[in-house]
């Protein structure tokens, strides 16, 4: 999460509504930089699960490259037509480029991966040319 600490309602700064939108800017961002954006509502099952998993799946796969930024829909409910948010959770990927949506409390890494088009950290430290496009 990109040194932002849970705070005492358990929720990260972001999704507590103590950081404004827009703290990436994002055309000073490295190419192989994920900016993530998670919707929730409140501190639900399915909220709280979600954030858990992709705190985990950043930490396997996107280690050192990536930033997480949590919008609470129940404090910040505008904040959900900027990207079209029609269900929650819902994760965002800002960057790169395009732009990709996934729905839910991203409990199948295989599904998360595809989604947001990463290769398996693990298949590319077995096999080095997984590493180019097309394999």
């Amino acid at each position: 999460m990109s040194g932002s600490e849970p705070t005492e309602d358990g929720l990260d700064a972001e999704a507590s509504g103590q950081v404004n939108e827009g703290t990436v800017d994002e055309g000073t961002v490295d190419e192989g930089h994920y900016h993530l954006r998670l919707y929730v509502a409140g501190q639900t099952a399915k909220s709280l699960t979600a954030m858990a998993n992709l705190k985990r799946f950043c930490e396997e796969h996107l280690a050192g490259h990536y930033d997480i930024e949590v919008i609470d829909l129940m404090k910040n409910p505008q904040l959900a037509a900027g990207d079209q948010i029609l269900a929650i959770p819902t994760l965002v990927r800002r960057l790169p480029a395009p732009l990709k949506r996934i729905i839910g409390d991203l409990s199948n890494t295989e599904k998360v991966l595809v989604g947001l088009d990463i290769r398996p950290q693990s298949l590319a430290e077995k096999n080095p040319a997984a590493k180019v496009d097309g394999i």
